[in-house]
């Protein structure tokens, strides 16, 4: 097996850890309470998963070579492979993806999860984000995307 396809592996394996322990959380304690006790909640089952998980991770960013503290936090690292943030909105919104992808270029990470718990089923609140990723692991919205641009182009 390929070290891409290894990566992929583990990226799909803990995004799905993620999403199951997340799923756990929401059944028990549903939707209405604040992002801190879901990403509380959420942290402390997916240590109980036996997952590494770093909460609040600062994300400095970088200019002209100086790291600035601009108070950029990543709700969740997981597995240092990882980025999760929690939401508990009516519904994501157009800013969420860009939000989470700056995240995720500043943390120099290719995959990240927007998860919103303010749904009836979070199924409905789950958006996979990934930045500069393979296209083998890619989700199937951004495959679809990139053949109709391709055909697009094509005409």
């Amino acid at each position: 097996m390929s070290l891409a396809m290894d990566e992929k592996d583990r990226l799909d394996k803990t995004t799905r850890e993620i999403i199951g322990a997340a799923i756990t959380v929401h059944r028990a304690l549903g939707p209405g309470l604040l992002e801190s006790a879901y990403e509380a909640c959420l942290a402390f089952e997916l240590r109980e998963r036996r997952l590494e998980v770093l909460e609040q991770r600062p994300l400095p960013v970088v200019y002209r070579a100086v790291k600035l503290d601009c108070g950029y936090r990543l709700d969740l690292l997981v597995e240092g492979c990882v980025g999760a943030e929690v939401k508990t909105v009516e519904a994501l919104l157009p800013i969420h993806q860009p939000q989470l992808l700056s995240y995720l270029r500043l943390a120099k990470l290719s995959t990240g999860l927007l998860l919103n718990f303010n749904v009836r089923i979070l199924k409905q609140g789950v958006k996979r984000v990934v930045n500069d990723f393979p296209d083998s692991a890619r989700s199937a919205s951004s495959a679809v995307d990139k053949a109709v641009a391709k055909s697009a182009v094509a005409r």
